[in-house]
């Protein structure tokens, strides 16, 4: 049963011999390739952090620094290359490849202060007399 994030058996067929780990490379030979890159897959389609991954990916942290140790090797480009080659992409059209979030510090929603200079907070009183002026 082909889950809906996961390669379908066509395009796994297309990419199988393009993945480091198989039992005929040198090293340490990948436990299950397949189940790696759905994992990856289901991260990149739904947009969840990495430790939400569901358990039956495995560990997430494990899952993020193969998937880490395969973009600085350029795995992923050699993949995604195959697939679009061989038309088999409708399914991944919607991959979100890169996903940035910036956290801003409180005082960049206010603009910078000097160094000398204090953030200078409204009495009441001085609060309702803006309000009475405007």
């Amino acid at each position: 049963m082909v889950r809906r994030h996961e390669l379908s058996d066509e395009q796994w067929n297309v990419i199988k011999s393009l993945i480091p780990g198989k039992k005929s490379d040198p090293g340490r030979t990948g436990r299950n390739n397949r189940l790696f890159i759905n994992a990856v897959l289901f991260v990149l389609k739904t947009g969840i952090p990495w430790e939400d991954l569901p358990g039956r990916y495995g560990k997430p942290n494990s899952v993020w620094k193969r998937y880490d140790r395969w973009c600085s090797r350029g795995v992923w480009e050699r993949i995604f290359l195959a697939i679009g080659e061989s038309g088999l992409t409708d399914e991944l059209q919607e991959v979100q490849i890169d996903s940035t979030s910036i956290k801003a510090h409180p005082v960049a929603s206010t603009g910078r202060r000097l160094a000398d200079e204090k953030k200078k907070t409204l009495t009441n009183d001085a609060a309702l007399a803006v309000l009475v002026a405007d």
